[in-house]
């Protein structure tokens, strides 16, 4: 693209030159009209012969009229002008036509580049190479020669290759090219990994748990590569609009040429010049090019900020969302059982917590890892022995000496504690110590930080309906709801019961789209139902996230309203693109019928409102 605009600009450069001689020699020398036309074509010719090239091929494969054609129909009909009875040559005239027309080429290919080039800067996450541990070596080999189980070390300022498991090592990590969060990510051995991500400091190693194809860069890369594919309805529109357009426009060219001269016996080069003004203005250029280069840097500076949208016409169907879904767990939740409370009775609430850690030892339950994650420290010497696990009850074991007890009421009630009620919402984990009661722990999913946010954020954003659908229990969606401020709810439910509630939350949507949001297994089938799923792509499932329409790469739920605001901003600015082109055209044409215009101001009725709409284009891109 570099050296195809170097190009461009020397021959504009040489044709100025050369149009300033052919003045000169016009003005110094008395010279036959065809022998002018010959001094003119020099400069034409080096302006302009790769636009009449390229004319002629889509002439002959086909292809049909477009901005080449006309622009190249309507110059060579002002060099002919000239020779018609009465007429004025117009030679200087047609060579600046073709010379403003390769400079405004210039400018749109220039800012056409930038924006490409911004999104290929943006996406540069694709990893170059990966040092695989084979034996005591390491060995460098192309990421996609990677197999899953691999040990990979990653050193500082290097992007990570693969998706893994951090088995060795700590660092910080830039996510900004994957989430669009600008503070580093701290990891440790046991965090996963995702490919794309730069190891900013410390040497880490990690086991590889996923192949390159299907690795977060390579999806990432995957989604925002193809998103042109899917088009909007405007793309469409444009697309179809332009083929048939230029064939109409050649066609009232050719009648405003004949016709007022038969009608009112005027002079035929008059209205010959008037009708190549028209087919220059008339160039389509402005929507073709615009049009979809807003919607590819809308989708670009999206993904900017951690938001993939798979397609322009998603964008379009986001920017309309009136009506939200969401799923609770992993969406307005971690989907990560934690230890949220601590209710002890005469004795130390960390005592509390180490008693239940150590009688949960050895128990895969997440309510036990939950426990033991908060108090990790298994190795302070105590004495845990006689440990045993009753289905449904909990754990009872014998530490330092003491019977300990820890699991729900009935087994309260089976070793003669008197347990207390607890006003939390949550999994309520009962401690008794040699059939005392000691006190409980309440471990639930924590809500995250930016739900209730998020939540406001949209209502001030216009959508009108916002609902939750959850399999929890009544009570916790209840408190969830009531936490991140929504009214309506729908708990218990299976992956069967939210199709249904979708399917009746779309036949009452009087008004725009719905989306849901999710990021399970049993949210794919609604992703896929809802006018536009949305899925956490940090630790959805690989099934939501191929069934939803946009993607959230940092899981943070107030990333939904920088998704619709991004697209309502990049509909308001194709819109405004299109409304620009056409009304300025309109304008221009009417000027020109009545003989008003000059080329001149046909040809900024083109490549000048082209330019002017592909600069505004990349204001997606911010």
């Amino acid at each position: 693209m570099e050296k195809e605009n170097r190009n461009k600009l020397i021959r504009i450069i040489s044709a100025s030159v050369l149009l300033a001689g052919s003045v000169l020699v016009e003005r110094t020398m008395n010279l036959l009209i065809w022998q002018l036309l010959l001094v003119y074509l020099v400069p034409y010719l080096v302006a302009g012969y790769e636009v009449l090239t390229e004319a002629a091929e889509d002439i002959a494969h086909g292809k049909g009229m477009d901005e080449d054609f006309l622009m190249a129909i309507a110059t060579l009909g002002a060099l002919c002008i000239g020779f018609m009875p009465g007429a004025e040559p117009q030679f200087t005239e047609a060579v600046f036509v073709m010379l403003f027309f390769q400079v405004g080429e210039l400018f749109e290919s220039f800012a056409e580049g930038r924006s490409r080039k911004s999104i290929s800067q943006l996406m540069d996450i694709r990893p170059d190479i990966a040092h695989v541990k084979r034996g005591e070596e390491l060995v460098d080999v192309n990421p996609k020669e990677v197999k899953v189980g691999d040990i990979v070390v990653i050193r500082p300022g290097e992007k990570v290759p693969m998706d893994g498991i951090v088995i060795d090592g700590t660092s910080s990590l830039n996510t900004v090219a994957l989430t669009g969060e600008s503070v580093p990510r701290t990891i440790r051995p046991a965090d996963d990994i995702m490919s794309g991500c730069i190891n900013l400091n410390g040497v880490v190693t990690a086991k590889v748990t996923k192949a390159f194809g299907e690795s977060t860069a390579a999806k990432v890369l995957n989604l925002v590569e193809n998103a042109t594919e899917n088009k909007s309805k405007n793309e469409n529109f444009i697309t179809k609009f332009a083929k048939i357009y230029t064939p109409i426009v050649v066609v009232l060219a050719l009648l405003v040429a004949v016709i007022p001269p038969l009608l009112v016996n005027g002079l035929w080069s008059v209205w010959i010049y008037r009708a190549l003004t028209f087919l220059v203005v008339s160039c389509p250029c402005a929507l073709v090019i615009s049009v979809p280069l807003t919607f590819f840097g809308g989708i670009g500076g999206a993904s900017r900020k951690g938001v993939l949208i798979k397609g322009s016409n998603y964008m379009e169907t986001l920017a309309k969302v009136r009506t939200i879904a969401f799923d609770k767990t992993g969406t307005m939740t971690h989907g990560v059982f934690d230890v949220t409370a601590i209710h002890p009775e005469n004795i130390a609430p960390n005592e509390l917590l180490h008693l239940a850690a150590h009688a949960e030892r050895y128990s895969t339950h997440p309510i036990a890892i939950s426990i033991r994650k908060a108090f990790p420290n298994k190795n302070d010497g105590c004495d845990v022995k006689d440990v045993v696990e009753t289905a449904g009850q909990g754990v009872k074991a014998r530490i330092n000496g003491k019977s300990v007890s820890v699991g729900n009421t009935n087994l309260m009630e089976s070793v003669g504690a008197k347990w207390q009620p607890c006003e939390k919402v949550g999994t309520i984990l009962h401690i008794a110590i040699d059939g005392e009661y000691a006190g409980h722990i309440v471990v639930s999913d924590k809500i995250k930080k930016d739900a209730a946010d998020a939540v406001n954020v949209l209502k001030a954003e216009g959508v009108k309906r916002l609902v939750m659908l959850t399999g929890d229990k009544e009570e916790v969606a209840a408190d969830v709801a009531k936490t991140v401020g929504l009214a309506e709810y729908h708990a218990e439910l299976l992956p069967g019961d939210k199709v249904n509630q979708v399917e009746t939350i779309l036949k009452e949507n009087a008004e725009g789209t719905m989306a849901f949001v999710g990021d399970g297994i049993n949210d794919a089938p609604v992703l896929a139902r809802a006018d536009v799923g949305i899925a956490m792509g940090g630790l959805g499932s690989d099934a939501a996230i191929e069934a939803a329409d946009v993607v959230l790469m940092d899981d943070k739920p107030s990333k939904i309203a920088v998704a619709i605001r991004q697209a309502r901003r990049t509909l308001r600015i194709a819109r405004e693109n299109t409304w620009f082109a056409v009304g300025i055209k309109i304008a221009v044409l009417i000027l020109a019928f009545f003989g008003l215009a000059t080329m001149w101001m046909a040809v900024f009725a083109d490549v000048g409102v082209t330019v002017l709409a592909v600069l505004n284009a990349a204001r997606t891109l911010k």
